[in-house]
């Protein structure tokens, strides 16, 4: 007993399973998460420092190399680079494969100590790269004074939104901190016979908690406990502290100071720092949505409250409303595709039965894919909805061809169950073909390693996914709906073939008559193909589309080396800049070190006065104006994804001094390569340094070492933390000198003691001018400058060429060595991986239809379907202006798949027919005119599942309507090809096997005919 006759057999049990699939599909859509993208860990962990404004060598030297030298210790750790700014270091660590969450968490307890035992550090950061942020809704406190809008955020925003069963946490950037400040006054410290160390260590003593043991012979043995902490700036004030003219209080021989501290929030609103910016991040139970629900209640609630007064707090972005916008867009095209499907088929079957059929079987193949997503622990995300968006249009093709092959055997006069039974039977294997052939077209993207990969491989489970549900669903659910409800009136049995059908049959008849006309045929649409190939030029083009939204992203990349004043300034100039453009509403800059990240919101859709498309490139074209009067090297698109230097040659060395000659050098031989262009080095603007240089005899003479004065330096020059008070915030506690030191005869004034009593410093001190990097960089803890180039008028390969003859030939010393890297070496291992990918792909069709069709030349008839394709591909975005983009070319791969579909649909029932003894020429007409409708039905219905995304509106338009675009234009214009050129190139295959067989026959006769007259001679 076959499987459907068993299905067929236990109708119960496939209705109570069709219940059960809608019962724990409508659970499962409830229990997805909604998210911007799936939670990807990636195996890399990014170390931050701030360290104020301490110099790059310093960084280097005190905060750079001991991280270094921890992560060089660490177990898992791959390699690591560094680059180290004025009062900033970066350090990122790569991490062996499939350990990054077990590595990062001993990355993150090794350095998190060093914040507090290295001065001038004021915090270090670690976190692992991950596509799930940490922080997923934002707002802002601004048009205040700052001391009134950093108690609400502490008072009220952090403890009522932590308090939300939502909320994880509530993190501010830009708070005012406050320091306590202690500045020694220095001739109240002479008069007294006391110095500032003896001080310090009196006020580290005095802030103490200890306890002394237990009372045992006092009633309840009480713990006898010592409690001189320090809570306020009036404690500290009232320290004693011992002198030679007896117990003084501190404040007379110091000032003390409650004092915001001057650090860089590292956050601009409108190019003002006077600006608090509130994240908020949420538990991992509920979604962004319902945590965007709650905070925006509670927020409603501290409004009504009136506790907001003085200042304003509003949202700035919150990714659960683009999550809420994607899903929603895709339930109305999933929607509304599924009207359109049920339309065409009723236009095709004129019956209202088989129409029901399919339309329980559209939403019972989706229930049972969210199924799927939520036993695979998946996400309602941009990826997945992506990938639905791609099911939508196939989700019904099986089950049209079944319902449709079951419909004519009904036609042709057989009865319920034998129509049902034999109706499968001839197209169940071109469906199963169909569903293989679009599977393993993503098969092969698994092996497309690193951050890629893993983002591919969801979309290709979860398009995967969507189409085995719509199988399961069209072999189980069809058959059994079929079999008695599907009925057919008198004048639909026995029924006469439509004109249309009739009219191709003659056509295709006309076609394999002559073989002038079928290969004149193939050679026309030859022609097509080469002669699109030409238009490709004229297609616009980008990496990735924009995402219109009245919201935009930008990155501004920084020249190496700029200071945070520099930074303070371009940010300054970026508001300049955003307040000319129409429509920007607000924007806010993020230092990133590296690069400053702005924000910009822009007025609604409403009030708008321009396209967005015309602001972004308005304020593209303003913020690269600044490059002319500031240390910007280039301002980009995020979602354009900048490309980096194409050639970078790497010095790696111990001495800067010898890294820097090496790296000019090398700078002057690239610039001889023609097409070598805007040459630079990674060392960036050199800044002038003063370095002190010591007098040795002097000092041996007068008896004074390098640390008496080291020691007299530090104390004129840098504030030393020594403690925090025991307060709310812990604020930190700091010994600051008293004057402030800035040219350098003050330096050369300075008094200090030696044995013959107090002489100036100049007479042991003297300063010379050296150029110190904006930048260094480590690989691996070792120095390293990048030697970096861009590429004009010339291509990547033979300018590598020229670059692999220099780097052979120069003259590089001991204890340096010299490696060509850059986004050349990668690009070509990229391109190398999507044309094995794209090999593996094809080779796979190619195969699973070769065992479909027990024959090695029929795949290859199917398969001539392929390249046409990209004809119909270029005509529909030549002609709608859609951009070809990474979003498109998913739609390319999906297309392969889908336009081989009805070609195998057509080869198949060929094939059948030519078993049954029907010539070639008869089998692919009949084939055709039975395979016609299905084919045409199956198109449209994908047309139009695919058609509101292709004219959709709204933050995924832009991402849909291209993807959408390619398939509806390769899928129609391979139509034509399948109904046309496919019976050619049948008839062009059996034509070429006939002339082969003839030749093999003719040699075969005349050796049999040399053989019969040797035997006769």
């Amino acid at each position: 007993m076959s499987m459907i006759e068993f299905i067929l057999r236990r109708k119960i049990a496939v209705g109570l399973l069709v219940v059960f699939v809608f019962m724990i599909g409508f659970y499962s859509l409830n229990k997805l998460d909604q998210e911007l993208m799936p939670p990807i860990a990636f195996d890399m962990t990014i170390v931050q420092v701030d360290a104020g404004e301490m110099p790059v060598l310093d960084v280097e030297d005190k905060v750079t190399k001991p991280i270094e030298q921890i992560l060089s210790g660490i177990d898992g750790v791959d390699s690591h680079t560094s680059a180290t700014y004025v009062g900033k270091s970066s350090i990122t660590v790569l991490i062996e494969e499939g350990r990054g969450d077990e590595v990062h968490k001993n990355i993150e307890a090794a350095v998190a100590p060093l914040s507090t035992q290295i001065p001038g550090v004021q915090y270090i950061n670690s976190f692992q790269m991950t596509t799930r942020q940490e922080y997923e809704f934002y707002m802002d406190i601004f048009n205040g004074d700052m001391e009134d809008i950093s108690a609400f955020a502490k008072n009220v925003v952090e403890p009522r939104l932590e308090a939300l069963p939502e909320v994880r946490d509530v993190k501010f950037d830009g708070l005012e901190e406050n320091e306590v400040v202690i500045q020694f006054k220095g001739n109240e410290l002479t008069d007294a016979g006391v110095d500032s160390q003896q001080i310090i260590q009196t006020i580290q003593q005095s802030n103490l908690i200890t306890s002394f043991g237990e009372l045992s012979e006092e009633v309840n043995e009480p713990t006898l406990r010592w409690n001189t902490s320090l809570i306020n700036v009036e404690d500290i004030k009232e320290i004693l502290v011992p002198t030679s003219s007896g117990v003084k209080e501190l404040s007379e021989l110091a000032d003390v100071e409650l004092k915001v501290r001057e650090t860089s929030s590292g956050v601009w609103k409108d190019g003002s720092q006077d600006v608090v910016m509130v994240q908020i991040g949420r538990v991992s139970e509920v979604t962004q949505i319902e945590m965007a629900e709650a905070v925006r209640a509670e927020v409603e609630k501290i409004r009504e409250e009136g506790l907001i007064s003085g200042f304003e707090f509003e949202e700035i972005v919150a990714q659960a409303d683009y999550v809420s916008e994607a899903v929603n867009g895709v339930s109305s095209n999933i929607l509304i595709g599924g009207l359109l499907a049920i339309v065409v088929l009723f236009l095709f079957l004129r019956n209202v039965r088989a129409t029901m059929i399919i339309g329980i079987s559209i939403p019972l193949s989706i229930l049972l894919t969210f199924a799927s997503m939520w036993i695979l622990e998946y996400s309602l995300n941009m990826l997945s909805l992506i990938a639905l968006g791609l099911g939508i249009g196939m989700m019904v093709d099986a089950s049209i061809v079944i319902l449709e092959s079951i419909y004519r055997k009904k036609e042709q006069g057989l009865n319920n169950r034998e129509a049902v039974l034999i109706g499968v039977k001839e197209v169940a294997s071109a469906v199963f073909a169909s569903m293989l052939t679009t599977i393993v077209v993503f098969l092969p993207i698994g092996l497309l390693g690193g951050e890629a990969g893993k983002f591919m491989i969801i979309l290709s489970v979860v398009v995967i996914v969507t189409l085995v549900s719509s199988v399961v669903v069209s072999f189980t659910l069809i058959p059994s709906l079929s079999e008695n409800f599907l009925k057919l009136t008198k004048s639909q049995q026995n029924k006469k073939e439509s004109k249309i059908i009739l009219s191709y049959g003659r056509f295709i008849k006309w076609l394999t008559d002559k073989k002038r006309r079928r290969y004149g045929v193939i050679f026309l649409f030859f022609l097509m193909f080469v002669g699109s190939l030409a238009l490709v030029t004229k297609v616009p083009m980008t990496i990735m589309p924009d995402m219109y939204n009245r919201y935009s992203e930008i990155m501004v990349t920084l020249d190496k080396g700029v200071t945070p004043d520099q930074k303070n300034e371009i940010a300054e100039a970026i508001h300049s800049k955003l307040v000319e453009i129409p429509d920007v509403k607000e924007g806010f800059v993020l230092d990133q070190i590296e690069f400053m990240f702005v924000l910009i919101n822009m007025t609604p859709e409403e009030e708008a006065t321009l396209e967005q498309k015309e602001v972004n490139e308005q304020i593209l074209k303003g913020l690269l104006e600044l490059k002319e009067d500031y240390p910007v090297m280039d301002v980009t698109s995020v979602m354009s994804a900048g490309a980096s230097y194409p050639v970078q040659i790497e010095l790696s060395g111990d001495e800067l001094d010898g890294l820097t000659s090496l790296s000019s050098d090398l700078v002057k031989d690239l610039n001889g390569i023609d097409g070598i262009i805007g040459t630079t080095t990674s060392l960036g603007t050199l800044m002038d340094e003063e370095l002190i240089v010591l007098n040795d005899a002097a000092m041996n003479k007068d008896g004074i070492t390098p640390l008496q004065i080291l020691g007299q330096l530090n104390n004129l020059t840098s504030s030393v933390p020594i403690g925090s008070l025991q307060d709310e915030g812990v604020t930190p506690i700091l010994v600051a000198p008293d004057e402030v030191i800035t040219n350098k005869n003050q330096i050369l004034e300075l008094e200090v003691t030696t044995q013959d009593g107090l002489k100036d410093l100049s007479n042991y001190v003297t300063f010379e001018q050296v150029k110190a990097p904006g930048q260094i960089d480590h690989k691996d803890g070792e120095r390293v400058v990048k030697v970096l180039a861009n590429i004009e008028n010339r291509d990547l390969g033979s300018v590598n060429r020229d670059v692999q003859e220099i780097v052979e030939n120069f003259d590089i010393p001991d204890g340096y060595t010299i490696t060509v890297g850059g986004s050349l070496e990668q690009q070509q291992e990229a391109i190398q991986d999507m044309l094995v990918i794209l090999a593996i792909a094809i080779f796979l069709v190619y195969v699973v239809m070769a065992v479909q069709f027990n024959h090695l030349l029929h795949p290859i008839i199917v398969m001539t379907i392929i390249p046409m394709t990209f004809t119909g591909v270029i005509l529909g975005l030549l002609l709608t202006q859609r951009e070809l983009s990474i979003m498109s070319g998913m739609g390319v791969i999906m297309l392969i798949g889908i336009v081989l579909n009805n070609a195998i649909l057509l080869i198949d029932r060929a094939k059948q027919l030519r078993a049954e003894n029907y010539g070639v020429g008869e089998a692919m007409v009949e084939a055709g005119m039975n395979r016609i409708r299905p084919i045409f039905m199956t198109t449209l219905t994908t047309v139009g599942g695919m058609l509101p995304l292709a004219i959709s509106t709204g933050a995924a338009s832009n991402y849909q309507a291209p993807l959408a675009t390619v398939i509806i234009a390769g899928l129609l214009f391979s139509t034509l090809i399948t109904l046309v050129l496919i019976p050619s190139v049948y008839m062009l295959f059996h034509d070429l096997g006939i002339g082969i067989r003839k030749v093999f026959k003719r040699k075969r006769n005349n050796g049999t005919e040399i053989s019969s007259a040797e035997k006769a001679g």
